[in-house]
Formats: structure tokens, C-alpha cells, sequence
């Protein structure tokens, strides 16, 4: 937990590249849900209100007025989120500005997540193009009051984040983002995720371009590339990657049953071993599927909430009438379904198929499938 005393700035644990803080019951509730569709923000709120899984999900909590925060995350991110009254953050924020080209985006949403308002920054912060994404990804509407302020292409950092997608590392974002801005040629790979990213009212500008795969992508030799995709990379593709980012779409459903009383380590073990058996990326699993025996189960509700996945259950009813290929009468005995893992995965994913078959480890059984993203 994070004390706060009068002239003395904190240390805090910077993981992401924007903070989200919030200081109201509401403002808290909307901002864990936040974090769960716009994974680009740490969570900072008052230690009040506590909901007592903030070491799990990495939330850092403050004791004492956020006024004394503030100074701390000016330093350390490129934005800052408040679920704060927009004249109190004008109070607060006012003595730590220095300069338009040196101070973070800062944006304020309203408690009941009607409004995102770019307060400061705009422009060279990225305030606008922030509050645009974050507005999109949560369902309400940004606030905009730049005359100039047109969006035209691609946000590089912040692309798909409306989806929840998440780039693999930063390290090239601001060679791409040159890239992207000075028209030239940038190679966009789509393997997964939701397809309807480009938002703009005009056509996509003729520097980016779409290529069915990276074999392709490759011989067309582009100055930067955006590779969107669940799967780990070969070998041979990352030429693609020496001026190129990485996005992960929240595009796999992890079915899992398990015996009562699972360990969350075993759980964590069997999920990254299947998952790097498969050569898929442990960063683009959206949510865990399960039968509603299974709600309270402490391991998986560790493991979500670790790794700020939906934790879905189903009732047998169900979990029966999805169609599997494995049916077993010694689950069915137990459960009243024929099967968990397989048949929630599809559930969820809508899908018509398994990228796993159920596989039994252990004390866990656990399948996979990817978001049919076509039917919504």
C-alpha cells in the first residue's frame, strides 16, 4: 500500500503505460472493470475500498488524498486516468504542469463512465487519440475540444485497444508510430481478433497495407509491420519484428474442470504448458470456461483473477446442449454434463469447434478454442 505524506513523492510499481485512479465507490467498481477491457492501465484507489484481491490483480492501493499521488504518476507514466470530478483535477494538476511537450495525457471520466474528457495534452501527450480508445473500449463518449483535432490513421500504441488488445512489448512502438505518420509502407498481418479496427469515416490510407499472411508480409519488404496475432513467432518471421509490434487479440477461451481443492500453481503449470504446447500466447486468453459447481473453486478464481481473465460458468443444462466428440457417463454421474471443459470453451467462444480437445492433466482437464468473432 501506498502512504501519502506532504512533500514527499511516493514510489510506486509502474508496469503499464497510463494510470487509473479513482477515488469514490463507484469510481472504483467502474475502474476494476475497466482495467478488464482496456488492459493498458495500472489501478491506483483509495485503500477504503478495498476489495481484498488487489495483490492478485496487481492494484495499488493509497491511503491518504490523491492530491499527494499525483506528482508520482506525472514522473513515472505517458497518461493518467482519473475517475475524478474534472475541477478537481484541474486544481490538482495545475501546479505540476510544465510544458505541452514534456507533460503526460491526462483524462477524466465522469463516475458513471458516461463521458471520457481529454483534459491536457492533446496533442503531443496523445490525450485525444487516448480518450477515443478508452471511450470506445468502455462504451462511452469522448470528450474532444481541439478544433484541429482530426484522427487519421492508426494510434500504434494504443491500436485495437477498444478490443482489449495488447502490443508484446513497447520497444518499437515509436519507430512504428514514425513509420505509420510519415506514410510509409507498413505491413498489417491479421491472424485473430475482431476485424472491425479501422473506426474512421474515410478510407485507409494507401501507406498501410493488408497482407494475407507474414510469408507475404515479408517479401513485400515494409518499413514497419503490425502483426496481430495468438500465436507465438517462428524463428523466421521475426525480420518482420525489427521494425515491427506485436498485438495479442483476447482471442482464446481456456475450458477447464478440475478436482476440488486445485492448487493455483498446478493450475497456472498445466494452462502455460498447454498453451506453449500449442504455440499460442498465454496474452491472448480472454476468459476461463468452466460448469457452475465449479464458481467457488478458489484455484480458478486465483488463476482469473491473477491474470485479469473472465471467469464464466455454466449451468449442466448447458454445458449438454453444446455437441461435443467426448462424452463421458463418469462425468455426467458426477455433474449431471457430459463434459466441462470442451463444451463451455465452445460456449463461450461460440465457436463450432476445439483448437484442444479436452486433455487430462494432472487434476485438471482442460481445452481450447478461439472466439468466433463473426457472430459477435
Amino acid at each position: 500500500m501506498i502512504s501519502l505524506h506532504e512533500g514527499v513523492i511516493p514510489t510506486i510499481a509502474k508496469r503499464k503505460p497510463y494510470a487509473l485512479v479513482a477515488i469514490t465507490k463507484h469510481g472504483v467498481e467502474n475502474a476494476r472493470r475497466y482495467t478488464e477491457i482496456f488492459p493498458y492501465a495500472d489501478l491506483y484507489y483509495m485503500k477504503k475500498f478495498a476489495y481484498g484481491d488487489e495483490d492478485e490483480r496487481q492494484i495499488q492501493l493509497f491511503d491518504g488524498t490523491v492530491r499527494l499521488l499525483l506528482p508520482a504518476l506525472f514522473q513515472h507514466y505517458k497518461g493518467i486516468i482519473c475517475i475524478i470530478s474534472l475541477g478537481a483535477v484541474v486544481r490538482m494538476i495545475a501546479p505540476l504542469l510544465k510544458d505541452k511537450k514534456k507533460d503526460p495525457a491526462v483524462l477524466v471520466v465522469d463516475d458513471k463512465g458516461q463521458y471520457v474528457i481529454s483534459v491536457l495534452s492533446g496533442h503531443i501527450g496523445g490525450a485525444n487519440a487516448l480518450a477515443g480508445e478508452l471511450a470506445r473500449a468502455i462504451g462511452a463518449l469522448s470528450v474532444i475540444t481541439t478544433a484541429s483535432d482530426v484522427q487519421k490513421t492508426i494510434p500504434v500504441d494504443l491500436f485495437g485497444a477498444q478490443f482489449g488488445w495488447m502490443w508484446d512489448s513497447d520497444e518499437k512502438l515509436t519507430p512504428v508510430s514514425a513509420a505509420v505518420v510519415n506514410e510509409e509502407h507498413v505491413a498489417i498481418v491479421q491472424e485473430a481478433g475482431e476485424k472491425e479496427w479501422w473506426i474512421y469515416d474515410h478510407p485507409m490510407p494507401a501507406h498501410l497495407k493488408l497482407y494475407p499472411s507474414t510469408k507475404a508480409a515479408i517479401e513485400a519488404k515494409p518499413a514497419a509491420t503490425l502483426l496481430i496475432t495468438d500465436r507465438l513467432i517462428a524463428p523466421h518471421e521475426e525480420v518482420l519484428l525489427e521494425n515491427g509490434v506485436v498485438y495479442r487479440p483476447k482471442s482464446l477461451v481456456l475450458g477447464i474442470g478440475c478436482n476440488r481443492g486445485t492448487k493455483v500453481e498446478e493450475l497456472e503449470q498445466v494452462v502455460r504448458d498447454t498453451l506453449t504446447a500449442l504455440n499460442l500466447s498465454i496474452k491472448s486468453v480472454k476468459a476461463v470456461a468452466s460448469i457452475d459447481l465449479k464458481k467457488d473453486e478458489q484455484g480458478l478464481l486465483a488463476l482469473t483473477a491473477k491474470h485479469n481473465w473472465s471467469f464464466v460458468t455454466y449451468s449442466a443444462i448447458e454445458l449438454n446442449e453444446m455437441p461435443i466428440q467426448n462424452r463421458s457417463e463418469t462425468v455426467y454421474k458426477y455433474t449431471g454434463a457430459y463434459g466441462v471443459s470442451e463444451p463451455a470453451a465452445l460456449r463461450y467462444a461460440r465457436a463450432k469447434s476445439l483448437v484442444l480437445e479436452k486433455k487430462k492433466s494432472g487434476n485438471v482437464t482442460i481445452s481450447v478454442a478461439r472466439i468466433n468473432f463473426e457472430e459477435g
